[in-house]
């Protein structure tokens, strides 16, 4: 396929090696490199063929995202090699990112000459031969079709829903997420067929820098990352602090647990994270681009510097860009994966080559940031959203959402529900909604019992906030947040102590050590924790006394750090425990005062037995048994022998008759 960014046509003055590219990032209505009807015939012809609407083999398409390559995707991939050099029928592989179904990794669709493309969840590597025989080899349908994706075109498979009809898309609005998993992230000509980059062009073209800032301000958008700044309002700042070098910097320094949102965008789409990084750049006066973005993401990396390197190449990036008079650069900055590293000043200092520690503020980023200068930092997310507002305005971008909360939330899906994965809706969504419509609810008949919202720093919202919407305001009166859009789902097997105690863990060894609230406060409330849940020492009466004294002080020792320490970390580390406390009361004082674990899950309060009724005598918990606590005969009801038993819950897991009894 040829590739978009070459000369137009003949009398193009541009040659080869300085490729036309206002000739594909203009609007169609606005001008071209010139008016020749050649061009626009040219320009069409090869928008139809990068939008895949005429094709003359087959393409089969791998989504190869990190969770399709952890569901065996790339296996899946060399079948489908192995498939087409076996059968001699030539085939276009593609790879594209995570379309958010996580639940149904390995995905694949086909398209043939003529159809609509094909998806297909769940497949396995010895399904791959007996998939494409038959929608290639023979042309039909193959059973358990995900969906169908319309082409321009094409004729529709009859019998197979629309994909965005599925359940977990129906309710979802796609505008973040528009292009990931339906096209190749490591094409800029796929993504400039898709109108990528025309909210930059129309930016630098038709708007002052100030301009923008005002499109910016005017649709509302907040930061996406924690707090809910206005966006606009932060390039102002930066925009208005004169100086002979800025810096904008992308936080793709993703580190809550449960999240993954930046990870899966930018390996899904690059082009538009580094698209509204150019227009945010452009708008502050930057002429330097920095992604900030954990060594832990290597396939993210590859793709971010494959998309710049096209954009250098072609001429979106680099010295007067589309004969603006504007120069940008981008470069790519690894962090060590140090949670800290998410907050600004930490970040700022680690790019700087320093250990990643936050500093007293003011002087604010945007005023005093990298080596000194003017810098502004958003999020992945955050910058995801800017190319939209450029290319259709801002009322579009404000059409919807809530209030002063506009526009859509990416949120990354996981827990106990049934459709786990990458779900964009409208700001103002109930957790209701995205738990039961897009998730499915939750699995084997449990019942839940709460929503994690916003990592470590956020809050757990119990059944009575279900109807909560996901917006800054509403979330804040629930007593949560944001945050940067981990949503994990709590069944009614879920310790809320237990779980306070995993996520003051996480914060206590996350913590730079800067300030000695964050420092020894969130290690005195690990500690009242895991008192609270360790058995009891009958010999030890002053360990008994402390225990109780250290409950006690729990809320108020909360309040300290979260008033004393000195960045949003410190601030933000009790929340856990206040979270789960206000709502969750009762489960603290069963494990304070009755040395009890409702959900039984707290290794030191609960005692394993067998049902002997249910118990078929299969032998299947015996061999799980990793201390062999278990005995009995085959075909005869088995025991565990208490002394022995380590209560790991391995023979509750491996039993299929649910004769494993926990007390």
């Amino acid at each position: 396929m040829q590739r978009l960014t070459d000369p137009c046509c003949p009398s193009c003055t541009h040659t080869p090696s300085t490729p036309c590219v206002r000739f594909v990032t203009c609007r169609t209505e606005g001008p071209l490199c010139h008016d020749d009807p050649a061009c626009r015939a040219r320009r069409e012809e090869l928008l139809v063929a990068a939008r895949r609407e005429r094709i003359d083999v087959a393409v089969v398409t791998v989504g190869t995202g990190t969770c399709g390559r952890g569901a065996g995707a790339l296996k899946v991939l060399d079948a489908i090699v192995r498939w087409s050099e076996a059968s001699g029928r030539p085939v276009r592989i593609e790879e594209t990112g995570c379309i958010g179904l996580c639940t149904a990794e390995p995905l694949l669709d086909i398209q043939v000459p003529g159809r609509a493309r094909l998806f297909f969840g769940n497949v396995r590597e010895n399904q791959v031969v007996r998939l494409l025989d038959t929608v290639i080899g023979r042309g039909e349908a193959a059973p358990r079709a995900l969906g169908q994706l319309a082409v321009t075109g094409a004729t529709a498979w009859d019998g197979v829903p629309g994909l965005w009809d599925h359940p977990f898309f129906a309710p979802q609005h796609r505008r973040v997420l528009a292009r990931c998993g339906t096209t190749d992230p490591a094409s800029l000509s796929a993504c400039l067929a898709d109108g990528g980059w025309r909210g930059f062009s129309r930016a630098i073209s038709g708007f002052t820098p100030r301009e923008v800032i005002s499109e910016v301000e005017s649709s509302g958008l907040r930061g996406r990352g924690g707090g809910g700044f206005p966006t606009g309002r932060k390039w102002r700042f930066a925009q208005d602090t004169p100086a002979d070098q800025k810096y904008m910097v992308c936080n793709a320094d993703e580190g809550d647990p449960g999240a993954f949102m930046d990870r899966a965008v930018i390996e899904g789409d690059p082009f538009r994270v580094l698209e509204g990084l150019a227009i945010a750049a452009y708008a502050i006066g930057a002429t330097e681009g920095i992604i900030y973005i954990r060594a832990e993401y290597p396939l993210a990396i590859e793709r971010l510097q494959a998309a710049i390197a096209e954009l250098t190449a072609c001429g979106l990036l680099g010295q007067n860009i589309l004969d603006s008079g504007f120069a940008l650069r981008m470069r790519i900055k690894k962090g060590a994966g140090a949670f800290v590293c998410g907050e600004e000043t930490a970040l700022i200092h680690s790019i700087e080559g320093k250990r990643g520690m936050p500093r007293p503020r003011p002087p604010y980023p945007a005023v005093s940031g990298l080596f000194g200068k003017p810098t502004v930092i958003n999020n992945v997310e955050t910058l995801a959203n800017v190319p939209g507002i450029l290319e259709n305005g801002a009322a579009w971008f404000s059409s919807v959402g809530k209030d002063t909360s506009t526009g859509t939330k990416v949120f990354a899906l996981s827990g106990k529900v049934v459709r786990t994965g990458l779900v964009e809706v409208d700001m103002g969504t109930p957790i209701r909604t995205i738990l039961e419509d897009v998730g499915g609810g939750v699995p084997h008949g449990k019942a839940f019992k709460a929503a994690q919202i916003g990592g470590p720093s956020g809050g757990c919202l119990p059944t009575r906030w279900l109807d909560c919407g996901v917006d800054y305001e509403s979330l804040k009166q629930a007593g949560a947040m944001m945050g940067s859009g981990g949503l994990v789902i709590l069944d009614e097997d879920t310790c809320m102590v237990d779980l306070a105690k995993f996520f003051m863990e996480f914060i206590q060894k996350e913590s730079c050590g800067t300030c000695i609230p964050c420092r020894e406060g969130s290690r005195r409330m690990l500690e009242i924790l895991e008192a609270i849940c360790r058995a009891p020492d009958t010999t030890d009466n002053l360990a008994t006394l402390e225990r109780f004294r250290g409950v006690t002080h729990l809320e108020h020792l909360a309040g300290v750090i979260r008033a004393t320490s000195l960045c949003g970390l410190g601030q933000t580390a009790p929340n856990p425990v206040l979270s789960t406390l206000a709502s969750f009361r009762e489960e603290y004082e069963a494990h304070i005062y009755e040395r009890r674990c409702p959900a039984g899950v707290c290794k030191d309060f609960i005692e394993f037995s067998i049902d002997a009724e249910r118990c078929t005598g299969c032998t299947l918990c015996a061999r799980k048994c990793p201390v062999g606590a278990i005995h009995g005969a085959p075909k005869s009801p088995h025991y565990v022998v208490p002394e022995k038993c380590v209560r790991c819950g391995a023979c509750r897991t491996a039993c299929r008759f649910d004769a494993v009894i926990v007390k």
